[in-house]
């Protein structure tokens, strides 16, 4: 076990507590490094505070009481109460990391409620919107081109996330099959199928790949120009980019892809278990969040087709 790893590496808590949590976030939670480094310049956010307002800097001692003034500090100079509950989340699990490696015996954040926000609906593309993404905008010639309306094909027809995407590695790309492995949230694996036309792609993308000058990161599917991964921001410009070209809604990202994908799932009949499985979800919970957008569609159908509706 990784576990067994930080256990050893973290003699002195007090000077290497944030070390060995963000190689825990990396290591064994698998997460990408943007979530990772947000994490990390959450703690040392909170760290700054307690040691201006309290004297102190061991995360290890700290009391509820602290973390309160904190959040009432983020409220009073205008700071959401969605970021708020963002940074929380994260004191929450480095406080859980340390109740695993024995370092407290009680979380401080044991009985913290998060702070009330609106509920925000996220919108997604239109099918007519995807349909001009993928077919009535000029690409670039080459590598590029076909590579990046790959990605934007793949996260609407499977909805990976950003980092499953990215890590995708060759080897999972099984085409005889018409399956990917995605390594998702918890190393949680699951097999998603591919549609015949994405398959004509990865042909046609893999015939280019094969032809990079350089490649250093050959494990990976998908690759910048020069060989190496893509990256988090990378990933996010392309899909606002190109959808910048089709869209007037104001948020364009690969989570709204993959909202999108499971909304139009939706809308066309599949059952939710089915749209949950292929998301990974952990639960149904998750999941119902996309059936707003389903439910707005079927009151639109209904308003349309009822007799009693224009009476």
């Amino acid at each position: 076990m990784l576990l067994a790893f930080f256990l050893l590496t973290i003699s002195n808590i007090h000077m290497n507590n944030q070390k060995a949590f963000q190689d825990y976030l990396q290591l064994e939670k698998n997460y990408s490094l943007h979530t990772v480094n947000a994490y990390v310049n959450d703690l040392i956010f909170f760290q700054e505070f307690i040691k201006i307002n309290f004297d102190e800097e061991n995360l290890v001692v700290v009391n509820y009481s602290m973390i309160r003034s904190w959040i009432v500090s983020m409220v009073d100079v205008g700071i959401s109460n969605s970021s708020v509950n963002r940074k929380i989340s994260s004191l929450k699990s480095f406080y859980k990391f340390l109740l695993k490696i024995k370092q407290i015996e009680s979380s401080p954040l044991l009985k913290h409620k998060s702070l009330k926000t609106p509920k925000k609906i996220q919108i997604p593309f239109s099918e007519k919107e995807l349909d001009n993404v993928l077919n009535n905008i000029k690409y670039p010639d080459g590598f590029d081109g076909i590579r990046d309306k790959l990605i934007i094909d793949l996260f609407y027809t499977t909805g990976v996330r950003r980092v499953e995407l990215i890590n995708l590695k060759l080897q999972n790309v099984d085409l005889s099959k018409n399956t990917l492995k995605v390594l998702g949230k918890r190393n949680k694996e699951r097999i998603l199928p591919i549609l015949p036309i994405i398959s004509k792609q990865i042909d046609l993308y893999l015939l280019e790949r094969a032809h990079l000058e350089c490649v250093k990161d050959n494990e990976y599917f998908f690759l910048m120009l020069k060989g190496v991964k893509l990256n988090d921001s990378f990933v996010y410009r392309l899909i606002n980019y190109y959808f910048s070209n089709v869209s007037e809604k104001v948020k364009k990202s690969p989570h709204i892809l993959r909202h999108t994908f499971a909304t139009h799932m939706l809308n066309n009949g599949a059952d939710l278990n089915s749209v949950k499985e292929l998301l990974g979800h952990s639960s149904l919970a998750s999941t119902q969040v996309y059936t707003h957008n389903s439910l707005a569609e079927l009151k639109k159908v209904y308003g349309d087709a009822h007799p009693r509706n224009n009476k």
